[in-house]
């Protein structure tokens, strides 16, 4: 990896490319520093503390901890990212749109279009929420709350998404590697140095030399064996092996090549987690609002749904709410890979080339023989996910760490996007060098 980075600097493209996105990363630093003029900062303060012990922890890491300190960036790039997933379900069910996408280049573009447009409204509509829900509340300061306060509000955030949409755009057209993950990477990553302190705290502070020191290489290594894990689970790929007939064409004989279909093990990346974990701190969210009383059998239920309450050997009955977690995990998982890998299509195409897998025949055999291979490794991946994502889990709450930006989802996506930055240079790279022998 150093190596990597130490020779795309020697090359002026890649070094341009590589200080751009440098300097995009500073601006949205900058960003989430810049408060919403007339917003209490203590209020926020309070009220997204009870959200944040409510699960909405993972939210606020996202946003860099915009979310929590009410910056123009508040909402960061998540309506961007819930506008990306809505259109691949629509492209999916809507016919017009599924032909648009297999139109190339010119179809892609104008589905990105429609994805901006998505955003925009999305977080309009999320900024008009926030503003009236909590507006009259504490949020806006009392000389504040008259219509200019609130459109104020909707504006910052409105414009502070839709910014942060744009300057990831940039970063991929400029930049190095995909702008939208390596917005939401330096997002995260600006919240571990809170999340050292946290453990610091926790584990070391106040107790003696040796028994700082052993709490800190088992936190180190429970930390680095997460990573690695993560690591091999992002790679890990099943490869079925296609074989192409051999067929004249002209007075040559073409075909009979051998190549394989890589299906990987965590074919839906952490998309299902995202899913699992909305749906489940939403009714928590919601319950903010409107002061629900937590000894009632409702409250109670909520409190379960909440992932700050699982393990606690207090009340280990909330921990119920974890089989449900699983459950959605695990749905997710099977519904997203199957509106984005359609082993029929694939089987068709591979008749079409004259391709087959050894032992199958081909068409609707192979569909069916891709199709129970997916279903095993998408189970296989998606307690990977599971497991990745319950162990922080499991030890914020036997240990009362609190919520930490570095939790398991957190861990996939840093791991996810540095992998891919890292090969989009090595691309630059390799790119460069056929120039350059073919210049030569």
């Amino acid at each position: 990896m150093l190596k990597s980075l130490q020779k795309a600097f020697k090359v002026k493209e890649v070094r341009d490319r590589l200080l751009y996105t440098f300097m995009m990363l500073v601006v949205i630093r900058i960003g989430c520093c810049l408060p919403i003029p007339g917003v209490d900062p203590s209020y926020l303060h309070d009220f997204f503390s009870n959200l944040q012990n409510s699960g909405m922890g993972f939210f606020n890491a996202i946003t860099g901890g915009s979310f929590s300190s009410m910056s123009i960036f508040a909402l960061s790039i998540t309506p961007y990212i819930t506008s990306s997933i809505i259109m691949q379900l629509l492209t999916i069910a809507i016919p017009k749109l599924e032909e648009m996408q297999k139109d190339g280049e010119d179809g892609r573009k104008k589905i990105a279009e429609y994805t901006r447009y998505l955003t925009v409204g999305l977080a309009l509509f999320e900024s008009c929420a926030m503003a009236v829900g909590l507006g009259g509340k504490g949020l806006l300061l009392e000389d504040h709350r008259n219509i200019w306060g609130y459109l104020t509000v909707v504006a910052a955030m409105t414009a502070g998404s839709a910014l942060l949409m744009w300057i990831g755009e940039r970063i991929t057209d400029n930049g190095v590697g995909n702008g939208i993950s390596i917005v939401l990477l330096i997002n995260i990553v600006s919240g571990t140095p809170q999340d050292m302190m946290t453990l610091y705290e926790r584990f070391m502070a106040g107790r003696s030399v040796a028994v700082a020191t052993v709490s800190g290489i088992i936190v180190l290594a429970i930390i680095v064996a997460i990573v690695v894990f993560v690591l091999v689970l992002n790679d890990a790929e099943r490869r079925i092996p296609v074989q192409y007939s051999k067929k004249m064409q002209g007075r040559r004989m073409i075909g009979g090549q051998s190549t394989y279909i890589p299906l990987k093990v965590n074919t839906a990346n952490v998309i299902p987690v995202i899913f699992a974990s909305s749906i489940m701190s939403m009714p928590v969210m919601i319950a903010q609002f409107f002061h629900v009383d937590y000894s009632t059998i409702g409250g109670k239920i909520l409190l379960a749904l909440s992932s700050s309450n699982w393990f606690k050997p207090e009340a280990p009955a909330y921990s119920i709410g974890m089989l449900v977690y699983i459950v959605l995990v695990v749905l997710f998982a099977y519904f997203y890979t199957s509106i984005t890998f359609n082993p029929l299509e694939v089987a068709n195409n591979m008749k079409k080339s004259g391709g087959f897998i050894p032992g199958i025949r081909p068409g609707k055999p192979t569909s069916d023989y891709l199709n129970n291979i997916l279903n095993y490794i998408v189970f296989i991946g998606a307690c990977g996910l599971v497991i990745v994502c319950i162990i922080p889990i499991i030890a914020s709450g036997l240990f009362s760490v609190g919520s930490l930006s570095f939790g398991g989802t957190s861990l996939i996506i840093i791991a996810g996007v540095i992998l891919e930055t890292i090969k989009a240079v090595e691309s630059m790279m390799l790119v460069r060098n056929y120039k350059g022998f073919l210049n030569d």
